[in-house]
């Protein structure tokens, strides 16, 4: 068996170079993804701004519920301040540095040697010296528009243009380049940002511990201060887990990649060995003929997969090894991935993706090779030529089993939880069981289909090139579905894909449009700032203007007993709230909303009018309220209201919403809400602008996620479309020779392979465009289940660059094998062996 196994290897050199190149493909895929998910693993990090601060004592900044399964931590959005107690007994200790953060915009620089930082932030001068920072150039501020900068993008005497004023840069520092900073003078940093979450002691770390034990209030959701000490100061770094969070990003960005890889890489080489298996029937039946037994057959084709499976699975390691640190390359500057990430030594992905591989080659081989080792002799020998056999029973099997599987579960998802459907998790692996029902059942479709695109009149081609259209795909049905499977893998993802995603943002979109019916929106300068309160002052002065001041924050829950629950919170009066937002009210009203109330949407466990529900606030603080009305769930941005008295006062004022009266002209409220809002540099934008703004757009990291994605996934069903249709038109000589002898010139021959390449591409494009509308109508149902009702978006450009390219290869890869094979004259290639 092995020997006939080599010598079936060389002489069938171009099929079996088809199958390694799409195994040793799809294990390359399975390495790079399994390297890149092996090597996530954050570094270790040192203290940055308090790298030279001897203690630093932070205040509560986390909710602690205890629970019967344990006790339940959440981040708070508004940490608390260290107690005044506390701080009186620190100072005794030593001196004691408040330490403010809060964010500045310049809006425009004078003289300013570079490009000012958007991710400008502001710090006391006296915390400098703790990152440490030293003067390089000039000196330390003193007068209120005074600052000192940090980095080489301004210099001594010029002036910045912020949303703070106008201030003077009087000196720059150096010193670990991890943030972009101005300090201001303490007392001017205090008027800005009067809260200050944490403090720097000058004192040992042990008495400063005992100081806060004695004076802090222990209750069970209130821990009370940290004091950090060592590498625990970096806890008071600005987003001490960023690191986490990249690691979070990167895994759900990996993990998907390899899920979609591995899906196209089994389904394209299980495919590519099932049909060049089917190419060899011929061959088969000859052989039992000559009296081979079905499992000599089935013996010899395993063992042909075998050799095939351990080179391919080992090229592909090699090549999966060499482009993986290419790839991390790249994402890192594209922004996806932390300059710290690279691919580590490790050895679980190799394995992985070999033994991975060689399973999937053997498994698609027997797969295929058990029909054709039933195969009697004679009838083998009628089907060497034709394929026109019923979809074998394994085949129908799994696919009506997964057929029936895929709209089951959809049916369970919309009856019972139709929100699990719009997450992105559910949204990308839910295509991957419709692809493989409906290609496993392509087989059926193929036929008709091609019946009906060969009868249309604008496809109609002349003489008889439609009918040999037409009765050579429905005469290699099989073929003709290996074909179009990986254009239905091409689109059907594309489709599913970034129409879901394009879907879910027209649905907030629409939400947004729904509950904004204010004229104009005005909006902070910068991003985490808030509007100040002389701002809010002049605007709610301002004639003709209906204003809603709301503030965000963030409300906890504890469902169930044991999964505390956090929801974003807008704080707003009840009466302006109803005047100039439309929130969409399953039951209740906005103006019932009071001080001891709360507004919230289905998705909590207790949502009837009425009932009281436990909350705890932003700053831990435990309150009870009164259910006042209930909004749907809708795409999960519903979050919940409550008055201004249920968030802390550090919970900024981030929209003002502004109705004109209607005895008022818009014209001239306009100009005297730009004219109220230009000191703090606020935004005033009209209902359209604000839209707009807020509205949700794929960013250029999701966007270039979804291109790593479809990009590894869709790159590889190319290049298996290409091999597929070299290896089927190879194998036509014979044919061809026929048509040569029978008159057709060269050129008719090369339009008939085109129109056949076409004509399978459209087969597939029109499967693919079924697969994907069939799972958007889920997300569609489930948005209308959500109370959201909006078209469907299907992303046509995406849709139509890759039929195009399908189509391109599709041509290109038919024509330049028959291009070779009809450099033979007819005669001599008719009675060449296939």
């Amino acid at each position: 068996m092995l020997t006939l196994a080599l010598h079936t290897l060389r002489t069938r050199r171009l099929t079996f170079a088809g199958t390694f190149l799409a195994l040793s493909l799809g294990v390359a895929l399975l390495t790079m993804m399994g390297l890149a998910l092996a090597s996530l693993d954050a570094p270790h990090r040192a203290p940055e701004r308090f790298a030279a601060a001897p203690v630093v004592v932070k205040g509560q900044d986390t909710l602690r519920v205890p629970t019967p399964s344990g006790v339940r931590v959440d981040p708070l959005a508004h940490p608390r301040p260290v107690p005044p107690r506390t701080v009186a007994a620190l100072r005794a200790l030593g001196p004691v540095v408040e330490d403010r953060t809060f964010p500045v915009r310049a809006t425009g620089a004078s003289g300013a040697p570079g490009v000012v930082p958007g991710d400008l932030v502001g710090h006391p001068w006296s915390t400098a010296a703790f990152a440490p920072y030293r003067l390089s150039a000039g000196r330390a501020p003193r007068a209120a528009d005074e600052v000192v900068a940090t980095g080489a993008w301004t210099a001594v005497d010029k002036r910045l243009h912020t949303d703070t004023g106008t201030v003077r840069v009087v000196g720059t520092v150096t010193g670990p380049a991890f943030e972009n900073a101005l300090f201001y003078p303490d007392s001017r940093a205090a008027r800005l940002a009067p809260v200050s979450t944490q403090l720097v002691v000058d004192a040992d770390a042990s008495a400063v511990r005992r100081a806060v034990h004695a004076t802090a209030v222990q209750r069970p959701t209130q821990a009370g201060p940290t004091v950090l000490t060592g590498d625990a100061r970096r806890l008071a770094d600005p987003d001490p887990d960023r690191d986490r969070g990249a690691l979070t990003a990167l895994n759900a960005l990996f993990g998907t990649a390899g899920g979609v890889a591995a899906f196209v890489s089994v389904f394209v080489v299980a495919s590519t060995f099932a049909f060049a298996v089917a190419q060899r029937r011929r061959e088969f039946g000859l052989l039992r003929t000559a009296g081979a037994t079905p499992g000599q057959i089935r013996r010899t084709v395993v063992a042909e997969a075998l050799l095939v499976g351990v080179l391919a699975s080992a090229a592909g390691c090699a090549l999966g090894g060499y482009a993986a640190p290419h790839l991390v390359a790249r994402i890192v500057s594209d922004g996806l991935a932390p300059s710290w990430f690279g691919i580590g030594d490790h050895v679980w992905p190799y394995h992985l993706a070999f033994w991975t591989g060689l399973s999937v080659a053997l498994t698609g081989v027997l797969a295929a090779s058990w029909r054709a080792g039933r195969t009697a002799p004679s009838q083998a020998l009628r089907e060497a030529s034709v394929d026109t056999a019923a979809t074998p029973r394994g085949r129908l099997l799994t696919g009506t089993v997964l057929l029936l599987t895929a709209a089951v579960t959809l049916a369970a998802a919309l009856l019972t939880d139709p929100g699990d459907l719009l997450h992105r998790k559910t949204y990308v692996s839910r295509p991957l069981l419709l692809i493989t029902a409906v290609a496993l059942l392509s087989p059926l479709v193929v036929g008709p289909v091609t019946r009906l695109l060969t009868r249309l009149p604008a496809t109609r081609l002349p003489g008889a090139a439609a009918m040999l259209v037409r009765e050579n795909a429905t005469a290699h049905v099989l073929r003709t579905a290996s074909v179009a499977a990986p254009v239905l893998v091409t689109i059907a993802l594309t489709g599913s894909l970034l129409g879901a995603t394009a879907t879910l943002n027209e649905a907030r979109t629409a939400e947004i449009r729904q509950r904004t019916i204010a004229d104009f929106v005005v909006a902070p300068a910068t991003t985490g700032a808030g509007v100040d309160p002389a701002t809010v002052r002049r605007l709610r002065a301002v004639p003709g203007a209906e204003v809603s001041v709301t503030a965000s924050s963030e409300i906890h829950t504890l469902e169930d007993g044991v999964a505390l629950i956090r929801s974003t919170a807008r704080a707003a009066d009840p009466e302006a709230l109803a005047a100039t937002v439309r929130l969409p009210l399953l039951a209740g009203r906005i103006t019932d909303l009071d001080d001891d109330s709360i507004i919230v949407n289905e998705e909590w466990a207790r949502h009837t009018v009425g009932e009281r529900v436990t909350v705890w606030l932003g700053d831990a603080t435990r309150r009870s309220l009164r259910i006042a009305a209930v909004m749907p769930t809708g795409t999960g941005d519903n979050g919940v209201y409550v008055t201004a008295a249920n968030v802390p006062s550090a919970a900024p004022v981030d929209r003002v919403d502004v109705t004109v009266a209607k005895d008022a002209n818009a014209g001239p409220v306009e100009a005297e809400l730009r004219r109220a809002a230009s000191p703090a540099g606020a935004r005033v934008l009209t209902r359209e602008e604000w839209i707009r703004t807020v509205s949700p757009h794929t960013d250029s990291t999701t966007r270039l996620g979804f291109l790593l994605v479809l990009g590894l996934a869709l790159l590889y069903t190319g290049i298996s479309l290409a091999n597929t249709l070299v290896m089927a038109t190879a194998d036509r000589r014979q044919e061809f020779a026929a048509l040569r002898l029978a008159g057709a010139t060269h050129g008719q021959l090369l339009r008939l392979v085109t129109a056949e390449a076409l004509t399978t591409v459209t087969v597939g494009t029109l499967l693919g465009l079924l697969v994907a509308t069939l799972n958007l109508l889920g997300l569609w149902a489930a948005l209308g289940l959500q109370s959201v009702w909006i078209p469907l978006q299907l992303p046509w450009t995406a849709l139509g660059v890759g039929t195009a390219t399908c189509a391109l290869l599709a041509v290109v890869s038919a024509i330049a094998p028959t291009t070779s094979a009809l450099r033979r004259r007819g005669v001599e290639a008719a009675g060449a062996r296939a």
